[in-house]
């Protein structure tokens, strides 16, 4: 299906975001690959899917928008575990469920992440002390630059923190997506997390059934407005806005004591949230006349309170980042992909 003008407010859980000059429907793998084919005419293409990661400029997109929204899981069951494979456009959450209604296990701790399948290697998602790059194998993909489809394995994405290949510099279209979870079992995946854990009532490392643990993944994100509801503006928003920043450990002994910080090879990552609220952004925030704030639940989220613009939204994440880079010489990373010239400075 083939529309004009489309609103990318409408397609995008920030609800911001001015219209796509043509905005291409895919239902069908084969779709995904025709319509993808179409946009590549255009000079500027953009494929969404959930529209949970976009921040969208208000004149919006003059250029071709392909919607993903195939739909398919198939797997094979073996002595050792499960292997599935999943078109790009079903949702994420829905596909976790699924896994954990057959008993599967390693995406529990994802549950509530919102989005579509084909999105979460390009961020290669990860919550509650757990990374798709744990269970995921190899991607379909439509190339950009040899307009070849292939598959092709987890171990060439270069699969970071909220980073891969798919995100920096590989162009294309993923079309399907595969994981290798643990076959059915009340034992579930070692819990990594101490938040998770001490929720739970165990010890880091117990085995907890995926069930219980989708459960209490989703009263977390739940708490702090990270799971979607129409009715509840703290939930219009990207997810975390910003991502947990990578210093050096010199860099890090200049922050105060009680800066949380997370061992990341020889370097350091610190808490966004915490660098944000004690430069003096907290909850609920807003700059003065703007309907976009500071989350109530959450301060990584950045928030449509109703009728924000995206200008709003990219004043907002400008605000704090200078904030923070004046007092503690941080700059945050917006996670989000950013569509339109919206966060340069002024």
């Amino acid at each position: 299906m083939t529309v004009t003008d489309a609103l990318l407010a409408d397609l995008t859980t920030l609800r911001v975001g001015g219209p796509a000059s043509t905005l291409l429907t895919a239902t069908t793998t084969e779709e995904l690959v025709e319509h993808t084919r179409t946009a590549w005419q255009d000079d500027d293409w953009l494929v969404v899917g959930g529209g949970s990661n976009l921040l969208v400029a208000d004149p919006g997109f003059d250029g071709t928008v392909v919607l993903v929204r195939t739909r398919g899981i198939d797997h094979e069951i073996d002595v050792d575990g499960v292997t599935v494979r999943v078109a790009a456009g079903e949702p994420w959450d829905a596909f976790v469920a699924q896994t954990v209604t057959n008993g599967w296990a390693g995406l529990e701790a994802l549950s509530g992440i919102p989005g579509t399948v084909g999105a979460a290697p390009v961020q290669n998602i990860g919550a509650y002390g757990v990374e798709l790059s744990d269970v995921l194998t190899r991607i379909e993909f439509l190339d950009a630059s040899t307009g070849e489809r292939a598959w092709v394995p987890a171990a060439e994405l270069a699969l970071g923190y909220r980073s891969s290949t798919l995100k920096h510099g590989r162009r294309g279209v993923v079309l399907t997506v595969e994981f290798r979870l643990g076959a059915a079992s009340d034992d579930g995946v070692p819990v990594r997390y101490a938040q998770l854990a001490g929720s739970l009532g165990v010890e880091l490392g117990a085995r907890v059934a995926p069930a219980t643990v989708r459960d209490e993944v989703l009263r977390l994100r739940g708490s702090k407005g990270m799971v979607l509801d129409g009715d509840d503006h703290d939930t219009w928003s990207a997810g975390s806005f910003f991502t947990n920043p990578i210093v050096s450990a010199a860099f890090a002994e200049t922050l105060p004591a009680d800066a949380p910080r997370w061992a990341a090879g020889d370097d350091v990552k610190l808490s966004a949230a915490w660098l944000i609220e004690h430069a003096g952004v907290h909850r609920g925030y807003a700059v003065p006349g703007s309907r976009a704030a500071i989350s109530s639940k959450h301060t990584l989220a950045l928030t449509n309170r109703g009728g924000a613009s995206a200008a709003q939204v990219a004043e907002l994440a400008r605000y704090v980042q200078i904030t923070v880079l004046n007092r503690f010489g941080v700059t945050l990373v917006p996670e989000p992909v950013v569509v339109g010239d919206l966060l340069a400075a002024g």
